[in-house]
């Protein structure tokens, strides 16, 4: 049965308004792309600024004295005194001991009455020789009889000398290991004391024989600071991070390979006027091989590393977008890294939340915090 004509029309307002609701819960609805657009991810930055850096080589090395000479006798006796005081400084010829001299005085004496009488004899001879009242051969053995109690004449005088046991040399001088009353004996293998000559000192470094193949071509073309023929200017740090107030220069000639480890030492020579450096200390000798106007050295934190070993930096751009680089680094300064290639001044590296971006996000950049001071000029080996 038909549709009466007032039904249809009273229907069609009631139309109108649900297709107008219809319209507004489409436009009011957003699509899931715009549910899901990506946040923008605050990451810290570190921003590059270029920096005069002096490029140094580090030789890890000890000291050791520059001359060492130890005390022995070289007499038989009885130690009478010791005229020094352990750990000072003393001079070539100062005495240090006195062995009991009695015994040798004694010999001296009986040596210079021995000799007396055969000169006389001797002398005697010649003048009866020429009246030919005596034979040649009288007068041959008187006169060598003259001559071998000389000789030990000379040699009583020698062991009196020796019971003043002397320095040889100039230098610190140890622990006395002998005191008064001890028997010491000539020739024996125990020495009495050590002398060492501590100023100038030598520091001795252990490189591969390829270092020491470049260290000398930097040295032949200049970027080693010469002091001389075969020789370069070298600096000193201490053990506790200090630097040695006096330089130095570290010798590159008479140096030979050890055929086991392949390795070279090279000696260096230091002024050492206070005795600050002793013997036996671990050092690091710094050879200074140019400087660089304008070094870019980034935080560790901003470099990594692929599984192939390259080594990358991720920095932020001028339009907040993030970009990967391939770096180069040279050597470890302190906590930075010297970059020769593919960072730039200004650049501003992302050294904090690295694991939460990916080159060509869109990121917000603050300054990092994980980020510490540059190291000191005396930490700048790293």
């Amino acid at each position: 049965m038909p549709t009466p004509i007032s039904a249809r029309t009273a229907l069609l307002p009631l139309l109108a308004v649900v297709a107008l609701l219809s319209a507004c819960n489409t436009q009011e609805t957003p699509s899931s792309e715009q549910q899901q657009a990506p946040q923008v991810v605050e990451v810290g930055i570190v921003t590059l600024v270029s920096e005069p850096f002096e490029l140094t080589t580090d030789l890890p090395g000890r000291t050791a004295p520059l001359r060492i000479a130890e005390v022995r006798p070289q007499v038989d006796g009885i130690i009478t005194k010791r005229l020094f005081t352990e750990g000072s400084e003393v001079k070539a010829g100062e005495q240090l001991y006195q062995i009991d001299a009695s015994v040798y005085r004694s010999a001296l004496n009986s040596a210079k009455a021995a000799h007396l009488s055969s000169t006389s004899l001797s002398d005697r001879y010649a003048q009866l020789i020429e009246d030919q009242a005596v034979s040649r051969q009288a007068y041959d053995e008187a006169r060598a009889a003259s001559l071998q109690t000389q000789a030990a004449l000379e040699r009583a005088e020698i062991d009196l000398r020796y019971t003043q046991v002397r320095a040889p040399i100039d230098g610190r001088i140890g622990r006395s290991a002998v005191s008064e009353g001890a028997l010491v004996t000539d020739g024996q293998e125990a020495a009495m004391a050590t002398i060492q000559q501590l100023d100038p000192i030598y520091v001795d470094v252990t490189q591969p024989a390829r270092d020491l193949l470049a260290l000398r071509r930097d040295l032949a073309e200049g970027r080693l600071q010469k002091v001389g023929d075969n020789a370069a200017q070298v600096t000193l740090q201490l053990e506790d991070g200090s630097v040695y107030s006096h330089q130095g220069k570290l010798e590159f000639s008479e140096v030979s390979v050890d055929a086991g480890t392949g390795s070279v030492t090279l000696r260096a020579v230091f002024p050492n006027p206070d005795t600050m450096l002793l013997p036996g200390m671990f050092v690091h000798a710094q050879l200074i091989a140019g400087t660089r106007s304008e070094a870019i050295l980034a935080p560790q934190q901003g470099i990594t590393r692929t599984p192939r070993g390259q080594a990358t930096a991720l920095v932020v751009n001028a339009d907040n977008i993030v970009e990967l680089r391939e770096v180069r680094t040279e050597r470890a300064v302190g906590n930075r890294w010297l970059i020769s290639d593919g960072l730039n001044d200004g650049d501003q590296l992302i050294t904090e939340g690295l694991q939460f971006v990916k080159p060509g996000a869109a990121v917000k950049t603050v300054p990092a915090k994980n980020v510490s001071a540059p190291a000191s000029a005396a930490d700048q080996e790293g």
